[in-house]
């Protein structure tokens, strides 16, 4: 076993901290748990620790606000911060506190241990731990809570302190460039101005002269020079939206612009050294363009250096009722009336699978506080204001289609028994819904569960209950 300085855990719930010692004692380290600040610094004047991880509520602080206290005491020693606040802002202050990684909470374990060990190794071999983010100290509007919105907070904290090209995916309405505009405003090109350019709204025999400006008489009205968003963007950062939309001949430009970081304006002689950063984003998938002929393959692999997904709606329903309460106040702010959803009409919002993702989840609720008749809105008042939601015939991966319909008809047809339309409902739909479930992971329970919002225990006895067979649904 090689020598090992010992591992500081500043967590106060005991069940938590049970499973991390016996998971980094199982790696063969030495654990000093304590579960307050004072404990804390107490521990540090003893002794040495390799790495610390702490949680940010303690029984008497805030554990990341003091994190200067151990960086003057412990400058060396790299930090883990472990949290239950799970917000853009707290990864972006645990990455401003020079924080050595961030794990949300409920985090995966092996992920924890794996980065407990590099943390150790580079502590043995004098490696520093990861630089501070600058951040603009004020909270993005990015909202949501779910482990997916965890995995896109701490990508975007790893990008904030390099110039790292990144590329955005993501149904239309998901806030790609939310994220764009987060990376600008929290990373170090934060001072330099963010342009953004939708690809697909130019038209194809204007798209290089957006791009990289013109000189006077280039073309056909051409009256003047006009200056491009690389130009426009030099010193900050250049957002390049619907990528997947740019034509072919302005697809070989950009792959010559990112590759020198010199643009030529059309009509212009003189090549122009610009320092962008480039974000990209789009809604459609390259892959098959790209096996079309219709997407450069190498401008792809320029593009994604560091890809982040952003997840539909549909899949993090668990931010609904938050993403609605910062809608509301948004609302309320610009001008129309304070309002608030009670249990039932969130419910309502839940269950709807909002194809527009938060775009339309935004202008939904924008809609209800404009036209509600009183402050409290409940699901009869969302039902009268945005009615039924009306599936498309033929909507791929929508579990359960027309089930709406049917039960409406079973109801239409006989009088159902006190507590049989529950059970009816849950019978007739329970079944497609978690095949849905492992259609969309490839048969993987854990991942299903999680889609699913339910412990993977009560997944796997419901599987077994329901005679479904996972491993056909295993990826191939």
């Amino acid at each position: 076993m090689p020598n090992r300085l010992p591992i500081l855990l500043v967590e106060d719930d005991p069940a938590i901290a049970t499973v991390i010692i016996a998971a980094l004692e199982d790696e063969g380290f030495a654990i000093a748990h304590c579960t307050s600040i004072a404990a804390r610094d107490q521990q540090l004047a003893q002794r040495e620790f390799g790495v610390m991880l702490t949680d940010v509520i303690l029984e008497d602080g805030d554990g990341l606000a003091s994190l200067a206290a151990v960086r003057a005491r412990a400058p060396e020693m790299p930090v883990i911060v472990l949290s239950a606040q799970n917000t853009l802002d707290t990864a972006v202050r645990a990455s401003e506190s020079e924080a050595y990684e961030y794990f949300p909470k409920p985090f995966d374990l092996d992920e924890l241990v794996q980065a407990v060990r590099q943390a150790a190794g580079a502590r043995a071999h004098g490696g520093e731990p990861g630089e501070a983010a600058v951040g603009t100290g004020e909270t993005m509007p990015l909202v949501g809570r779910s482990p997916a919105m965890q995995t896109v907070y701490r990508m975007i904290t790893r990008v904030l302190r390099n110039d790292l090209t990144v590329l955005i995916t993501g149904e239309s309405g998901t806030g790609k460039e939310l994220v764009a505009e987060a990376i600008h405003e929290l990373g170090n090109r934060r001072t330099g101005p963010f342009v953004a350019v939708n690809t697909a709204a130019i038209p194809s025999d204007l798209i290089e002269s957006e791009l990289f400006g013109h000189e006077k008489g280039a073309f056909t009205g051409a009256i003047a020079q006009a200056i491009g968003k690389f130009e426009q963007a030099n010193g900050g950062t250049l957002f390049l939206d619907e990528i997947g939309d740019m034509p072919a001949e302005a697809q070989t430009r950009l792959l010559r612009a990112l590759q020198s970081g010199r643009i030529r304006r059309v009509g212009g002689r003189q090549e122009i050294a610009v320092n962008v950063r480039i974000i990209a984003a789009t809604n459609r998938d390259l892959a098959p363009m790209i096996a079309a002929g219709t997407f450069r393959e190498d401008l792809f692999y320029r593009l994604n250096v560091v890809p982040i997904h952003l997840p539909p709606l549909r899949e993090r329903r668990e931010d609904i009722a938050a993403l609605a309460q910062h809608f509301l106040i948004k609302a309320a702010e610009d001008g129309l009336p304070r309002r608030h959803l009670t249990a039932d009409a969130i419910a309502l919002l839940e269950a709807r699978s909002w194809r527009g993702n938060v775009r339309e989840l935004r202008n939904v609720i924008y809609r209800l506080a404009l036209m509600a008749r009183e402050e409290r809105i409940d699901a009869a008042a969302v039902s009268d204001i945005i009615g039924p939601e009306i599936a498309p015939a033929g909507q791929p991966g929508e579990p359960a289609s027309g089930f709406g319909a049917a039960l409406s008809a079973w109801l239409a047809a006989e009088a159902p028994p006190p507590g049989a339309v529950y059970h009816r409902a849950l019978a007739a739909f329970e079944k497609p819904l978690i095949e849905y479930a492992l259609g969309r992971t490839g048969g993987n329970q854990l991942r299903a569960a999680q889609l699913l919002g339910i412990n993977r225990n009560t997944l796997r006895k419901r599987i077994g209950e329901l005679g479904l067979e996972p491993d056909r649904f295993a990826s191939s």
